[in-house]
């Protein structure tokens, strides 16, 4: 899986419109049929059965600059929208072709380049998120003044981190693509290799650490549902990613950390179907309805429900988890500060 960043300044005009009409309203793929591959067109209905997907593209770029990183996508592929300083939005490559057609039709000519975004791509599992780009560098390690300038495909370690960091797992992809299975496996036919290992077995040291100074005895309360429960059914989780945390974070283990319950709250806490508001109301995403299954538990557990854990020292890592990985569908411009 590759993770591409895709500049989108919605304070330029032409962006914003595009993003209002193909991102914030999904394209009606029966109103193109006579420009779209017969493929394509077949690929896209059974992709998404609803006739409507969310569309972006890619100018081929001055001298074709931007084709060694458009040929690199495929479907699977992860890809962060940035602009206004910040990453705000997230979402998984669905289906990439070429079309300069349609992609004139949708969004006309940029104006710059006299080139129209003719490489499209469909989106699916789109998330807005609120990541301002000097949190980025800090955490990449990325000198002061870069910024995402072009369209580009993020080295290994720099895509992981930002995936991880928001908490987002690209949808698997729907269409088989050659050679896309043995890409992700080791040459022992593995995911995991040492230095994953080691990794899990520090998170692993940390998280026994940070749970036994919030649980001392043989059961503790939940901070999400409330439930009490035997200390077998909760882990000690971080309500700031711990990669995002700088070492006085890390270090505030009653603030950072809570437990959550095994029952399900761990899950769509750390997955941003729920999170908390300030003043500890407990916050549903509407996401969560295209999941009817866990739709239904998180009416039948968490309506209603406030954690007596919020306080005004936690509140800085509430605040954090609502904006970074809450899930909220795609934001608005006027949503995309900065």
């Amino acid at each position: 899986m590759t993770v591409f960043a895709q500049p989108a300044s919605l304070k330029r005009a032409a962006v914003r419109e595009h993003y209002e009409e193909t991102i914030l309203q999904p394209v009606a793929f029966d109103q193109h049929t006579d420009l779209l591959d017969a493929q394509v067109l077949q690929d896209l209905d059974r992709l998404f059965p609803g006739g409507r997907a969310q569309l972006w593209g890619v100018t081929p770029g001055i001298g074709d600059a931007n084709l060694p990183q458009i040929r690199k996508m495929q479907p699977g592929d992860t890809v962060f929208f940035s602009g206004n300083k910040r990453l705000y939005l997230v979402g998984t490559v669905a289906l990439t072709w070429h079309n300069p057609q349609l992609a004139h039709r949708l969004w006309g000519v940029d104006d710059r380049t006299e080139q129209t975004w003719e490489y499209m791509y469909a989106l699916d599992g789109v998330r807005g998120i609120d990541f301002p780009m000097e949190e980025i560098r800090s955490l990449l390690g990325w000198k002061p003044n870069r910024n995402i300038q072009g369209f580009v495909a993020l080295r290994g370690s720099d895509g992981e981190m930002l995936t991880d960091l928001v908490g987002f797992e690209a949808s698997p992809p729907a269409l088989s693509v050659p050679g896309q299975g043995e890409r992700a496996k080791s040459t022992d036919g593995t995911t995991e290799g040492p230095t994953d290992i080691r990794a899990e077995a520090q998170r692993r040291a940390e998280q026994g650490r940070i749970k036994k100074a919030l649980l001392p005895g043989a059961e503790g309360e939940c901070a999400l549902c409330g439930r009490t429960l035997p200390r077998e059914f909760l882990v000690a989780a971080h309500i700031k990613k711990r990669s995002a945390c700088d070492d006085a974070e890390r270090w505030d283990i009653r603030n950072v950390a809570m437990l959550a319950c095994l029952l399900g709250c761990d899950s769509l806490f750390e997955h941003g179907f729920i999170t908390v508001e300030s003043g500890g109301v407990l916050r549903i995403s509407p996401v969560i309805q295209s999941a009817p299954a866990v739709a239904k538990y998180v009416k039948e557990h968490l309506a209603n429900c406030t954690t007596p854990w919020w306080s005004a020292e936690r509140e800085q890592y509430y605040s954090w988890h609502r904006s970074h990985i809450f899930q909220r569908g795609a934001l608005t411009p006027q949503q995309v500060s900065g």
